[in-house]
């Protein structure tokens, strides 16, 4: 596996996000990352020479308790996720997925790492139906819902664009995000490597031993 190594700067400026599977139209350019799925070059993890800083972001947690991603995330290696409990496929794929690769890890590394699922369906996924989807993914993973406006400023932070969930003609509800994953280094607390939606198992398998240390992969 290569890895890709460029700047934060470098991918605000790239140009659209094109959203995830979830629907829509890709965003305009303006502030967001762009991040391929293509595998084609097998360029799985993107690592940033300039790493995005964690945002100050306080949501509600499922047990319906204010969650502070700062505080509960401090000094942990930790993957961080944009989506919705009613995707039909990308998101359960990518909780799956690093669910699975997590089984790999020695015990204390599995207890040391923190993967937040953030809803951007904060509408319909309230802290119980998040829970409990969250639950069937693994229970160790945490789920934040709250605010809208709030989510998705601090998705753009990050470079990643989301838009308010929307109903469809056939009457579905649709919310359109992007598909990476973030992950942030134990050492600094800064997101340093991004994965697209295209990241199997055995790429964050491979990857994870050297997250959970805060190491380029």
């Amino acid at each position: 596996m290569r890895t890709t190594r460029v700047t934060a700067a470098a991918l605000v400026a790239a140009a659209a996000l094109t959203l995830s599977a979830c629907g829509g139209e890709p965003l305009k350019p303006d502030s967001v990352t762009q991040i391929s799925g293509d595998r084609s070059d097998t360029k799985v993890a993107t690592v940033l020479d300039r790493p995005f800083a964690k945002p100050e972001l306080v949501l509600t947690d499922t047990t319906g308790k204010p969650w502070n991603l700062r505080e509960q995330t401090k000094g942990k290696p930790t993957l961080i996720y944009f989506g919705y409990t009613n995707c039909p496929d990308v998101c359960p794929l990518t909780m799956s997925n690093i669910a699975v690769a997590k089984k790999a890890l020695p015990q204390a590394d599995q207890d040391n790492l923190r993967v937040v699922f953030v809803t951007t369906d904060p509408e319909r996924d309230t802290p119980d139906s998040l829970g409990a989807w969250l639950r069937a993914q693994d229970p160790s993973f945490t789920g934040l819902t709250g605010d809208f406006a709030t989510i998705q400023a601090a998705a753009r932070s990050l470079g990643i664009g989301i838009e308010a969930a929307k109903k469809e003609a056939d009457g579905g509800v649709v919310s359109m995000h992007g598909a990476q994953v973030i992950a942030f280094s134990p050492k600094t607390d800064e997101g340093y490597v991004l994965y697209g939606e295209g990241t199997t198992v055995d790429d964050y398998a491979k990857d994870l031993p050297k997250l959970v240390k805060g190491e380029n992969p």
